[in-house]
């Protein structure tokens, strides 16, 4: 409504002036409200009301064409009239069958982007094309304010940071990293033939089809890997001998991108990760690949080209100061192309969407272009909800909270290990997810003679019973899902996984021989203190109870092999 036209129109209803005055002024401040919004393009400091939020969606839904009314509606009305203002005669109109659908998408049916590009405002879909973009400026904002990881740089020789721009999408982290590394190759291509065409005599242009990745046990980067059509090259990691950390070799991949040199087209690495992994040394392999990008030419002439890119894995590292540091060190002293950043993990949304940041606008211009189709707003539409629900100060409340917990998670988890004899994993570099050895939560009785057995014998012995232990303890994992806890990750030791044909030894540990079987568990953004004391509480009781019943079936398999021996001893006589 006309804040300007509602004094006369009110006054005709016979409502007094001072009452609408009272009530006009509500409205003059929620307009205030938006207006700020769009014209600061930055997070509240405190966050909306549910109505007001409510109140510009529909008010951007309306924006939209075809959105008054569902198709049920229109196909089962006794009305002969079409009484709307559009009509739609193409294929796609944004038209929607249920009203519980429309009402819970608040009427935005046309979803974002266009056929040639994600961030594309669409002429059908205003609207929703601006709800879009002020996401975005909102998203940056909260990593920039919030998080902490530095935007573009303000000087003639300063350094954009790793927040300076993004892109949303509506797919998550693995689909986000596929969609990277095709947009990263795209980029390549042309950038190589560019540089190409500026020689005398011209030099191949090479088939970047290789990622080096250095290795954690996480299923979907590695296909993500594969799903762009790229092979993937597994850097192996190594244990620290002071802790259990598990981390980057620099070495390794030192020594992979001399091997496969312009075959190359991009790192990944990654900055949040399970216990005992620990965040790549990002900004150590940002400078190594800086480096290797500015020796190494294209032929024989001197020609760079585009070299290899640098894309870090940052799935739910928005949450941690110390891997956010990281990242701000890192584009100051070396290369970072993408980061991938999860929206459901870092904001508390449902799964589906991924924030992709960089501090080269060229890079979030290939991925956005890349984008095959329009996408869907559902992701975006939970994520501008949830931030301006939140607002910058619940934001950083959230964040801070968690930081909070830290110390109490970490020594909670310690008491528990050690009241069943066993030890918190020393992994300092990793503050969002801890582990706690199972080396005696399982009980085998080997009575075997070893000396009977020659090598092959013993090797196959010693592999059944390794089997055998995992087996007990990855029941440990199911009761305590059957008791509703979630989240945790039994890892037993020696675990060999297939995955598109590559064998990972000890997988879920990132390491060919991680020496115990364990346990973790993350103190996450939203654990609250309550939830976190009930897990432990759940926890040390579930333990006890596994531990009284293997205790009990290990008593009991005894008294089956006396009986065994006592029958096979009276055979004997007789």
């Amino acid at each position: 409504m006309d804040a300007d036209g509602i004094p006369a129109l009110f006054n005709s209803l016979q409502i007094p002036n001072n009452h609408t005055t009272v009530g006009l002024s509500n409205l003059v401040a929620s307009n205030s409200q938006i207006k700020a919004l769009f014209h600061h393009k930055r997070l509240p400091d405190r966050g909306w009301t549910d109505i007001q939020i409510q109140r510009l969606l529909f008010e951007l839904s309306v924006l939209d064409t075809n959105c008054e009314e569902t198709v049920k509606t229109q196909l089962f009305s006794n009305d002969s009239n079409f009484s709307h203002r559009w009509t739609g005669a193409g294929e796609r109109e944004g038209r929607i069958y249920s009203s519980l659908v429309s009402s819970r998408h608040f009427g935005l049916g046309h979803g974002i982007g266009r056929s040639g590009d994600v961030m594309e405002a669409q002429p059908k879909a205003v609207g929703s094309s601006a709800l879009l973009r002020l996401t975005l400026r909102l998203c940056l904002d909260a990593v920039r304010r919030g998080a902490g990881l530095n935007g573009a740089g303000k000087g003639k020789n300063a350094k954009n940071g790793p927040a300076s721009f993004g892109i949303l999408l509506p797919v998550c982290t693995g689909m986000s990293m596929a969609l990277v590394l095709s947009g990263l190759r795209d980029r390549a291509r042309k950038l190589d033939e560019a540089a190409i065409k500026t020689t005398s005599t011209g030099a191949h242009i090479p088939e970047r089809n290789i990622v080096l990745w250095s290795r954690i046990d996480q299923k979907s980067c590695y296909k993500a890997v594969l799903a762009a059509g790229l092979k993937c090259i597994v850097l192996p990691t190594k244990k620290n001998t002071e802790t259990d950390e598990v981390s980057t070799d620099l070495d390794a991949l030192e020594e992979a991108l001399n091997e496969y040199g312009h075959s190359v087209l991009a790192v990944i690495t990654t900055t949040s990760c399970f216990c005992p992994r620990v965040p790549d040394e990002v900004d150590r392999v940002a400078k190594s690949i800086q480096k290797w990008n500015e020796s190494c030419r294209l032929g024989n002439e001197e020609i760079r080209g585009i070299g290899v890119s640098h894309v870090v894995n940052h799935a739910y590292g928005l949450q941690c100061p110390t891997t956010n540091k990281l990242l701000n060190r890192a584009c100051t002293i070396g290369l970072v192309d993408a980061i991938i950043c999860s929206t459901d993990k870092n904001f508390l949304v449902p799964v589906g969407g991924a924030l992709i940041i960089s501090p080269n606008e060229s890079v979030i211009d290939s991925i956005s272009k890349n984008y095959p189709g329009r996408a869907s707003a559902s992701p975006m539409v939970d994520l501008f909800i949830t931030l301006l629900s939140m607002g910058l100060d619940g934001y950083k409340g959230i964040l801070s909270e968690r930081l909070r917990l830290i110390g109490l998670f970490k020594a909670k988890l310690e008491n528990i290990a050690k009241s069943h004899g066993e030890r918190l994993l020393v992994c300092p570099r990793n503050s969002i997810s801890f582990g706690i050895t199972l080396d005696n939560l399982a009980v085998i009785e080997d009575v075997t003679e070893s000396k009977d057995l020659n090598a092959e014998e013993l090797e196959t012995h010693h592999n059944r019973l390794q089997k055998e232990k995992n087996s007990q303890i990855t029941k440990f994992g199911s009761m305590l899902f059957t008791r509703c806890i979630s989240g945790t990750r039994i890892v037993p030791r020696g675990e060999v996984k297939i995955i598109s044909g590559h064998i990972f030894e000890g997988f879920g540990s990132s390491h060919d021989d991680f020496p115990h079987a364990y346990m973790t568990a993350a103190c996450a953004v939203g654990l609250g203190e309550a939830e976190m004391n009930e897990f432990f509480a759940r926890l040390e009781k579930s333990w006890g109870d596994y531990c009284a019943k293997r205790d009990k079936d290990v008593k009991k398999k005894d008294k089956v092999v006396d009986f065994e021996t006592l029958k096979k001893i009276d055979q004997l006589k007789i």
